[in-house]
């Protein structure tokens, strides 16, 4: 399997080299050259298969002969070795928890592959490879945890200054060792800017082996797919699901329509958003217009430029109605997310977070015009996460889980910078990073 740049100024690599690199040298982002489609045997067995062998499975033709059989399977069952429950919230919409690995977040899927990956490929290599990652909460914590003391990799972390939660600070900033994490006194498109700049600057690429663990990484964003399929493994009902997906840079529900594409039984898709509603004007205008970030409650979705939109169009071949007839969209304010929360904690009992709120209005909107239909929402993080903003709206403390109380405990060490790309360069340049 080979990769070519959606820039398509650069030559096609393969699975190692473009995992690696996280971008091509046209700073396009890498794209498989074909969907492998999934074989009849796979879905008529897939509900009896463990969630590494479907993980395997599933990923396996994408790494080709880059990683042997054997370490590929072993890196799919410790990517996924804990649970991903299906659960009920009422007849007509299911919950896929995805906060139940170390970090309480989806983003978990992802970084631990990709590490495990990146760990494989830096054997025997003689220069540090130094992952690079803008986050907006939850990706920074999870890449920190799935990174932590891998050998021959330093990780940089930069998180947008008050603009993420207590907990997703604590979990990227008290690690130590080999992540390092910058509190950048602006907003996520502004630590994202940067690391594109990062990306492009020939001095940095010639000191640094630089890569990215965002889901412009293909490490990071198709292992996403496992956990569509550990939905459907679970689905008892008698007709195909619709997925509502809460999106922001759109790495998520991408990942979910290449598994869509490959033939995973999905009915439909709903890209749930927040404020910042570029995809909403685009399936109505056919226009792709970035914005400036919007803030909001749902944080981990305040993305003015989602990097895999153009990923998304790439797979649909840039057809708009082809687009609109597989992804329904849906803009929701802060105002009713915090509604959503509040109304389905009381009538249902289920605590939703703010991203997961997104999806399930989401959803009620998409059933409005098709009430028939039954589907899952993805719940990407524990409510814990957002304590913050939970707490407030249903008047109740969230339970810390037990696995994460020692956070408290810890003392944040954060390095502060301005947004402004030559401060980065500096850091990145110094003794701190270049051993």
């Amino acid at each position: 399997m080979l990769f070519y740049s959606l820039n398509k100024k650069s030559p096609s690599v393969n699975f190692r080299e473009a995992a690696i690199t996280g971008q091509a040298p046209d700073k396009g982002l890498y794209f498989p050259e074909r969907i492998p489609q999934l074989s009849e045997e796979f879905l008529k067995t897939f509900k009896s298969k463990s969630k590494g062998e479907i993980a395997y499975e599933v990923i396996a033709p994408f790494v080709g002969d880059t990683i042997p059989e054997a370490e590929l399977r072993r890196i799919c069952d410790e990517t996924v070795n804990f649970d991903f429950p299906l659960k009920k919230i009422n007849d007509s919409t299911y919950s896929l928890e995805l906060f139940h690995g170390p970090t309480l977040a989806f983003k978990d899927v992802g970084a631990r592959f990709m590490s495990r990956c990146l760990g494989y490929f830096s054997k025997g290599s003689d220069k540090k490879a130094t992952v690079l990652v803008a986050t907006s909460g939850d990706t920074g914590s999870a890449v920190a945890n799935g990174f932590l003391g891998v050998e021959g990799v330093d990780v940089v972390i930069l998180y947008p200054s008050g603009k993420v939660s207590k907990i997703q600070e604590l979990q990227l900033t008290t690690l130590g060792k080999n992540i390092t994490a910058l509190e950048v006194q602006g907003t996520f498109d502004d630590c994202q800017t940067m690391v594109k700049q990062a990306f492009a600057d020939e001095t940095l690429n010639k000191q640094l082996s630089l890569t990215s663990a965002n889901s412009i990484n293909v490490a990071r964003w198709l292992p996403q797919q496992f956990y569509y399929f550990y939905a459907l493994q679970q689905w008892k009902e008698s007709t195909r699901p619709v997925i509502s997906v809460p999106s922001g840079n759109f790495g998520n529900i991408c990942a979910g329509l290449v598994a869509y594409v490959a033939g995973a039984p999905i009915n439909h898709f709903v890209a749930a958003c927040n404020a910042n509603d570029i995809f909403t004007n685009y399936i109505e205008t056919e226009k792709l217009v970035p914005k400036t970030a919007v803030p909001t409650i749902s944080n981990a979705m305040d993305v003015g430029n989602p990097s895999n939109l153009i990923r998304l169009l790439e797979l649909f071949g840039n057809n708009h109605d082809k687009i609109k007839e597989v992804i329904s969209n849906c803009s929701v304010s802060d105002e009713l997310t915090a509604e959503t929360i509040k109304e389905v904690y009381k009538t249902e009992k289920y605590l939703l977070e703010p991203h997961g709120a997104v999806a399930y209005y989401g959803f009620q909107q998409y059933l409005k015009k098709y009430p028939n239909k039954k589907g899952i929402i993805l719940e990407t993080a524990h409510p814990v996460k957002f304590d913050d903003v939970v707490k407030k709206i249903i008047n109740e403390n969230v339970e810390i889980p037990k696995s994460m109380e020692y956070l408290f405990k810890l003392e944040k060490k954060s390095i502060k910078i301005k947004p402004h790309f030559d401060q980065l360069k500096e850091f990145l340049m110094s003794a701190a990073v270049v051993k």
